[in-house]
């Protein structure tokens, strides 16, 4: 019998260690050399394990901040009034590419953090990998992938306790999770099985699970409503439509996407060409999306993210370990920075 006592308690302790819950963790550090009180472009150095600080005054960077607790962080998102941001750890390189397959030994997180002076606020400790953590268009939530190759996971956690209210099943090694502009619906692109599932933010059930092409990344968000999905096997952009859920046009480009960015001051769809080192820019005409010209950035472009009034793109270089500054109207780089190892995410505040 007592054997069998001890059995349930250390079941029971294992369990808890990946239970849908906040793990507490604590920096030494009091976070950001100075605190930030100018318009920054905050960039995660995946390699580099560090977050690089630009002052978007004078397009230099400020400071490097060391991530600690965990490797290969990726993407970074803010909440609705940019006080906090988010950084998931992969553990992984996935700048080759989102088909990988996830080491169930690796030790997977999120940390957040205040944007203004960098203190660490909470961490999550994962079972499993997560692309990326996204707060809710309210701020209210933060919405965690947990890839799997059977079954993947959104975990929903609230953003004042940090304590997990939802575990939603999606499909197959989960990779980004995404936004409509409208805040209604969320897009869990599953790589793996090739289709992304489409959640009502709301009651947090999944409305529908739709056919993509093949290796999609994410869903990104676009205030045309639409979402574009770049699928990195077909090489291809797919369009959906938020209010009917349905694709409503294929792009195909020739060559693999990092990253789809929607310029609505220029009704232009940007996409990051992994492969040639270059953002292209496409335009609607008679409804079909054309290629109007292309940017040369630097080695595996990947993240686009533009400015408050979209006049200026900035476009993270993982292999050339770079951010181009792109001025919008002439579709030309007018300054290169230069970071840390492998730059992907990216996120502005200003």
């Amino acid at each position: 019998m007592k054997n069998r006592t001890s059995s349930l308690v250390f079941a029971l302790l294992a369990l808890s260690l990946f239970s849908c819950k906040r793990h507490k963790y604590y920096r030494k550090d009091d976070g950001f050399a100075t605190e930030v009180n100018y318009p920054v472009a905050f960039v995660v150095n995946g390699e580099g394990n560090s977050l690089a600080l630009i002052n978007l005054q004078n397009n230099m960077v400020k400071e490097t901040y060391a991530l600690k607790g965990g490797t290969f962080p990726h993407h970074i998102y803010m909440n609705t009034d940019k006080t906090m941001m988010a950084i998931a750890f992969t553990n992984m390189d996935l700048s080759g590419g989102h088909g990988a397959s996830h080491s169930a030994m690796s030790k997977y997180m999120v940390q957040v953090f205040n944007t203004t002076t960098g203190k660490h606020i909470t961490n999550i400790i994962l079972k499993n990998m997560a692309h990326n953590a996204v707060f809710s268009p309210d701020g209210s939530e933060l919405w965690v992938g947990q890839a799997s190759s059977d079954k993947s996971q959104v975990y929903v956690y609230d953003t004042k306790k940090w304590k997990c209210q939802k575990k939603i099943d999606v499909d197959k090694d989960l990779a980004e999770i995404t936004f409509s502009k409208n805040g209604t619906k969320a897009y869990a692109t599953n790589t793996g099985a090739n289709n992304v599932s489409i959640i009502n933010v709301s009651d947090k059930n999944v409305v529908t699970t739709i056919t993509l092409g093949t290796t999609p990344v994410g869903a990104w968000p676009a205030s045309n409503g639409k979402m574009y999905a770049d699928n990195e096997g077909t090489q291809t952009v797919s369009e959906i439509d938020v209010a009917t859920n349905a694709v409503t046009a294929t792009i195909n480009l020739g060559f693999k996407p990092g990253y789809v960015a929607y310029n609505d001051a220029k009704k232009e769809l940007w996409v990051s060409d992994a492969t040639n080192g270059k953002v292209v820019y496409y335009m609607l005409v008679a409804n079909v999306w054309t290629v109007a010209g292309s940017i040369l950035t630097g080695a595996d472009a990947h993240a686009i993210a533009f400015n408050n009034d979209e006049s200026k793109a900035y476009v993270t270089n993982q292999g050339a370990n770079s951010v181009s500054v792109i001025d919008v109207n002439t579709h030309l780089v007018t300054n290169t920075i230069t970071v840390s190892n492998k730059p992907n995410g990216i996120a502005i505040k200003q």
